[in-house]
């Protein structure tokens, strides 16, 4: 398979894993929750060293609906052995007449890479 076409041919830095449970919704109605899972874009620069990342995803089904969210996740919060997360905190598409909150940690960068210090 070849690979030439220009939505391939970039640099990669890095992405990080997100995975989640959105807040309950209708409590008083029909009390639901959602899951979701993705890979953030590649990392934006910004500042002096600092980047963030794009991130979109759908959730899982309930009851015939889903939702949808797209944003960025903070700058890079340093977690020990050369390694970071990110945070998001937000609130998904409306659909189905409600909408649900959401806070989540990324996963570390590159888990098993050589950067990590021992």
């Amino acid at each position: 398979m070849s690979y030439e076409n220009s939505c391939y041919n970039h640099e990669q830095r890095h992405n990080h894993e997100i995975q989640g449970s959105v807040e309950i919704a209708e409590p008083q109605e029909e009390p639901h929750n959602h899951r979701f899972a993705t890979v953030s874009g590649e990392a934006i620069p910004y500042g002096q060293g600092n980047h963030y990342h794009d991130v979109a995803f759908h959730t899982d089904f309930y009851e015939d609906h889903f939702h949808e969210f797209c944003g960025r996740t903070s700058g890079a919060i340093p977690v020990g052995g050369n390694r970071h997360v990110h945070f998001l905190e937000s609130v998904t598409s409306v659909n189905d007449g409600h909408r649900h909150e959401f806070r989540v940690a990324t996963l570390i960068e590159d888990p098993i890479g050589e950067r990590c210090s021992k």
